[in-house]
């Protein structure tokens, strides 16, 4: 569509011009002056042809003609001929549609010096040509002067009509040029803006599957190693192992269905989620595969507390945390892993560290490729929706692995949160990353 609009324009003059010149040949020649006049329709009608494709060629041709005119070098005007010049208002609305102020300008004034060459031919008599443009139109003598000067404006206003016609449409196509562009740009913004919500919505669907079934999957194979270990020598516990594996499988089926009831009813926020009370149910799973898990608090949220408590998005991200960080001690570190958990509320908001300890031997394999980091990249990214920070690191001595985390809480939202930085020795997000290279040491908890 576009290049038809383009070749189109580029035709409009030349087509004007076949026009111009079959009218003019077509009028003369029943009054036997086509060959008289051939040169005059000739010339002009290249003028208006050129006048697209090389403006300035055309607006030296209109000035020309009429030169060749008072020259004798070329018929000059008469009574049946002279509303030829019309050729010049044609070039002056062709050129002025260019968008060269400079070439506008040039039509201008070329409109004012072929307006007094042409008034000057219709209004001053000669010896070959006694009668004027006022005994043609029967205007009777007003004086050379003054005839000269009306004929002179008058022919400068049909010009600068048609030209400011031309710079009228320029700029009219201009604004639908421009608008055209915006409306293509804001369909681009759309299109983006719907990439990125897609984009969000699958990191939060990973998000939560990973959270709903990484945490339940690796109790189920720690109490399948378990059962299968112990199935000789002690068949009662490979049999508890079996109905926790049963229990903890229900459970996980129970929560992938809330998450998919949750985004095929357009994430219902009435929906139940977990909260801070549902920590403890949590560190009682835990402990009841073999893990020794330790929860310690530090002041009290609520009236109770120096701040306001956690909406419950919040506690739903803390909870999140604490899970990926017990589930990450047990896939890296074996049910012989010894995990603390603090929960501090005397600052701004709840400040929560989860140190890991332990060497023994792993579930799962250490992930590579975009799959390393992934849980660290989890907890971080619910930390920050949460309005918090939070980082994942070894310990200085090297011996555990520390997750640290801050939110803050609803009676602080006119306090600044504590930058990441006031974090014990803070490492960078690539650090934490890169902290996952080893199945056995205890940084490849940073790689779930």
């Amino acid at each position: 569509m576009a290049d038809a609009r383009r070749w189109g324009r580029h035709v409009v003059a030349p087509a004007a011009a076949l026009v111009y010149f079959v009218f003019w040949v077509a009028s003369s020649w029943g009054r036997g002056g086509v060959a008289d006049n051939t040169v005059v329709f000739g010339l002009f009608a290249i003028a208006i042809a050129l006048a697209w494709w090389i403006p300035t060629t055309s607006l030296a041709l209109v000035v020309v003609v009429p030169v060749l005119q008072l020259l004798g070098l070329a018929e000059a005007p008469s009574q049946d001929t002279w509303t030829a010049y019309v050729a010049i208002a044609l070039v002056m609305a062709f050129v002025a549609v260019k968008p060269s102020p400079w070439l506008r300008l040039a039509a201008l004034l070329v409109a004012g010096v072929a307006a007094g060459l042409a008034a000057w031919l219709l209004a001053v008599p000669t010896l070959t040509r006694p009668q004027s443009w006022s005994t043609w139109v029967g205007a009777g003598t007003t004086g050379l002067r003054i005839e000269f000067s009306l004929l002179t404006a008058a022919l400068f206003g049909v010009f600068a009509g048609a030209w400011a016609i031309g710079v009228a449409f320029a700029s009219i196509r201009r604004v639908l040029v421009i608008r055209q562009a915006l409306e293509a740009t804001e369909t681009r913004f759309e299109a983006t803006d719907l990439e990125l919500r897609l984009a969000q919505d699958r990191a939060r669907i990973s998000r939560d599957v990973h959270d709903a079934l990484a945490h339940s999957l690796a109790v189920v194979v720690s109490q399948a190693q378990g059962g299968l270990a112990l199935q000789a020598t002690r068949p009662e516990v490979a049999e508890e192992s079996l109905r926790t594996i049963a229990e903890v499988g229900r459970t996980a089926l129970l929560d992938v269905r809330r998450l998919v009831e949750r985004i095929t009813q357009d994430d219902d926020v009435t929906a139940p989620r977990e909260t801070l009370a549902d920590v403890d149910a949590l560190v009682v799973a835990m402990r009841e595969v073999g893990m020794e898990v330790d929860v310690t608090t530090e002041g009290a949220p609520g009236p109770q507390g120096p701040v306001g408590a956690l909406a419950p998005s919040q506690e739903l991200a803390v909870y999140r945390i604490v899970q990926e960080s017990l589930t990450n001690a047990l896939k890296h570190a074996g049910t012989s892993s010894r995990v603390a958990v603090q929960l501090d509320w005397r600052g701004r908001g709840l400040t929560l560290q989860v140190t890991s300890r332990g060497r023994g031997a792993p579930l799962v394999a250490a992930r590579t490729g975009a799959d390393r980091g992934a849980g660290v990249r989890g907890m971080t990214e619910r930390a920050r929706l949460a309005g918090g920070w939070l980082t994942a690191q070894p310990s200085a001595d090297g011996t555990a692995f520390e997750v640290t985390a801050f939110v803050p809480t609803t009676g602080a939202s006119s306090v600044v949160a504590p930058d990441a930085s006031s974090a014990p020795a803070p490492a960078p997000a690539s650090a934490s990353a890169s902290a996952s290279a080893s199945a056995s040491a205890p940084t490849e908890r940073s790689s779930s």
